[in-house]
């Protein structure tokens, strides 16, 4: 039998933004997630028995599909809940749906308009929660991202991503992604469309720390220049579709195209969080060239999220392909589970 290996522990029961995790719980879900990629079987029961549940106001490919995959993977199950026509609350209040949720599953994943959902759903449950995508943020899709950019460019700390487009809830978590690794960001939005200015301060404050460099631009060629990796995502994210239009004009001059890549590192890669609209944000033969790598991030959503759901959903029973968990779960504790796995 292969010697035991300590896998890493999270401080926090639940997953809400990137600001819960340490550099080093960063770090450990890339490593994570890179060792369930590379030998999959080797974590085939380890969330035998357990259940999810996934609660989604907002359609879903990408998103949807590797929770239910990466759960069912592991051994568990997953039930989901179509809350597209029917906010969550708007029945029942959040406390309540938490409080019964917590009665039956061993995790809740949340996909919604309102950042507050999310953040009352943790508050009330004693069972994880999972940001699966809010208002304010996106960590599982950062978390990919970096995992991508890491097998591309081993050294983050040495890496340059250029972030081009609309300072939404994407953004923001890759701000603080960067931050926590050391790695450089420069993001270029036209005026009024800037990320949150709470975002950028913490994400300044954590680069103090790791050495990162945070640049917020205007002009997305001074973003671009030199860059490793070029990024952007819609112009009219889910509920602005009526802004359409308008910001069609106000973005134009942001299009990732053939253009703008040449100003970046010969080796840039391209990324897009998907869905992508050619012809808008990115031309097509950008998104459709050599250099991008959207569909490994959408892979690599995958492997972050099963990470994830190991870290946070496990309990202190032991199975046949021999890992234990200690857990603080139903105690209300915030400590995270520490998994023990064979090599």
């Amino acid at each position: 039998m292969a010697p035991m290996k300590t896998l890493p522990q999270l401080a926090q029961r639940d997953l809400i933004s990137i600001q819960d995790l340490s550099s080093g719980e960063v770090e450990n879900i890339l490593d994570l997630a890179a060792e369930l990629k590379a030998h999959p079987s080797d974590f085939r029961n380890a969330l035998q028995g357990k259940q999810a549940v996934l609660m989604f106001e907002k359609p879903s490919l990408r998103t949807r599909m590797t929770f239910e995959v990466g759960i069912q993977s592991l051994g568990g199950s997953s039930y989901f809940v179509d809350q597209t026509q029917s906010r969550i609350g708007a029945r029942e209040e959040i406390g309540d749906i938490a409080k019964n949720l917590s009665r039956w599953m061993d995790a809740i994943i949340l996909r919604t308009f309102s950042h507050s959902t999310v953040t009352q759903m943790a508050a009330n449950a004693t069972i994880p929660v999972i940001n699966a995508l809010s208002d304010l943020e996106h960590p599982c899709q950062a978390l990919a991202d970096y995992l991508t950019l890491q097998e591309h460019f081993p050294d983050l700390q040495k890496l340059k991503l250029a972030y081009i487009g609309d300072g939404n809830n994407v953004v923001h978590s890759l701000l603080l992604t960067a931050a926590c690794l050391g790695s450089n960001i420069s993001v270029a939005t036209p005026k009024d469309y800037e990320p949150a200015k709470s975002v950028v301060e913490r994400a300044k404050d954590l680069a103090l720390l790791s050495g990162a460099k945070i640049e917020v631009v205007r002009d997305p060629r001074i973003a671009v220049m030199g860059a490793d990796a070029v990024y952007t995502d819609v112009w009219a994210s889910m509920g602005q579709e009526e802004e359409s239009a308008k910001r069609s004009k106000i973005f134009a001059g942001y299009q990732v195209n053939e253009e703008l890549m040449s100003l970046a590192a010969r080796h840039a890669v391209f990324m897009h969080c998907l869905p992508a609209h050619r012809g808008h944000e990115v031309a097509a033969p950008v998104i459709d060239g050599p250099n991008s790598i959207v569909f490994e991030q959408a892979e690599n959503r995958l492997h972050v999220q099963k990470a994830i759901l190991l870290l946070l959903m496990g309990d202190k029973r032991s199975d046949s392909a021999g890992y234990s968990h200690p857990s603080d779960r139903k105690t209300g504790a915030r400590r995270g589970p520490q998994w023990s796995a064979h090599a």
